[in-house]
Formats: C-alpha cells, structure tokens, sequence
C-alpha cells in the first residue's frame, strides 16, 4: 500500500518537487526509508480530499487476488450502513459515540473498541473535509471484519468542532466500515469523488432527505465515464 514520491506525483498530476514539498512543508504523511520518502495511499487520498486535490484513482486499483467478492456500489453501502438524522453530541468524542452506537456492529465486535480506533484515527488528524463534512472511519480496515461493508451517513443535532482546515464545523458524518483494504480503498476514493459533485453537496445541505440522497448517489455513479464532474 506503500507509494514511493515520483508515483503519488503522478497520481496528484503534479512533478516530484511538488510532492517533496508537500511532504516537508504542508503535512503529507509519508515515511523515509533509506532517504527515499514512502507514502501510505490512504494517507495520500485523505490528505488530498482534505485540500480539495484530485487523485488518479487508478493508484486505489489494488492486486488482491485473495478478494474476489465485487465491489459495492457507494449508494449500495449507504443503503446497508443507514442515514441518521439529529445525532446527539458537543465534541468529537461523544459524537463518535453515538455514531458507533448507531453502526449495528456484530455481537463479536467490542463498541468501546471501535471507538477508540475512531478516536486514535483523529489523533493521527482530522477527517473533516471542508465545507461541514467529515468521514470517521477506521485507518486499517482488517481491524472490522464486516460481511457486509458499510457507509453511514449522520446528521449531527448541533455543529461541532472537528479542527477543518477550512475552519468549519462539522455537522455531516459519514463513517466507513469495510472488511478488506481493497473495498476500504474503494468506497473512500468513491465517496471522495462523489463529494466534489455540486449535486451531492446541495443535497447534504438540508438534512435527512433519505432518498432524494440515495438519488442523487445513484446519478453520480451512472454519470462516471460520461464526462460528469
């Protein structure tokens, strides 16, 4: 899952130097080993998604010969992980808890748990996006062993602060849980894309509008590879 710095330029459509100077000035999460700099793809769609960046989503097109399962759709794992309005809480933490208390998680996973890995992923940095949004969710993937993976979206009852590069406050959630890094990959570079589309933001602009959201979900998927935003 390791990128070296020349691959994460390409996928950011920009030169090496770029790249370099992102990684010493601006808080691009990379590793150096050996004096070469190493980037987690995870880390590179985060941080680029926080910056409004757009990433080749053909570095996310892992070889997993072990994972034959195909693919969800995004509106697929929304339907499954559920739209949630008026969300209880006043500051990261105890809304993270209710958004587990709201992931219907299998009786084998511990809640408290699930919890803390929300919360050491915040540690790491904020998962606000910009614009009232943020996207929680577990940094490694096989930690939640799901059947089915999952994308649930909260509306918060009142904003909270989630430290957003842009200042906002947060007051829309949405939460992956996934089985395997490939689908972890998959719904997050999707759920990326989606959000650049003016018509998913207008939507999220008033709360709880279930099916005009799973609409709006379904259009953007049958728009890829039509030349839509």
């Amino acid at each position: 899952m390791q990128l070296k710095a020349s691959d994460a330029a390409q996928a950011l459509h920009v030169d090496e130097k770029t790249v370099l100077r992102w990684i010493r000035n601006d808080k691009l999460p990379a590793e150096q080993i050996r004096g070469d700099y190493h980037i987690n793809r995870v880390d590179l769609l985060e941080w680029a998604t926080e910056r409004g960046i757009k990433v080749d989503p053909a570095i996310f097109e892992l070889d997993d010969s072990d994972d034959t399962r195909p693919l969800p759709l995004l509106s697929q794992a929304l339907e499954a992980g559920g739209i949630h309005c008026n969300v209880a809480g006043s500051d990261v933490q105890s809304v993270l808890q209710q958004v587990v208390d709201l992931l219907n998680l299998p009786e084998e996973l511990d809640p408290d748990f699930v919890l803390q890995v929300l919360l050491a992923r915040e540690a790491m940095g904020t998962t606000a996006v910009g614009d009232g949004i943020a996207i929680p969710h577990v940094r490694n993937p096989l930690l939640l062993r799901l059947p089915v993976p999952r994308v649930s979206l909260c509306f918060l009852a009142q904003p909270v602060d989630f430290g957003a590069l842009d200042g906002k406050p947060v007051q829309t959630l949405f939460t992956i849980t996934s089985p395997t890094v490939r689908t972890h990959l998959h719904l997050l570079s999707k759920l990326a894309y989606a959000l650049r589309d003016d018509r998913l933001r207008q939507v999220l602009k008033t709360p709880c509008q279930r099916e005009q959201i799973l609409a709006t979900l379904r259009q953007i998927e049958s728009d890829i590879g039509k030349g839509s935003p």
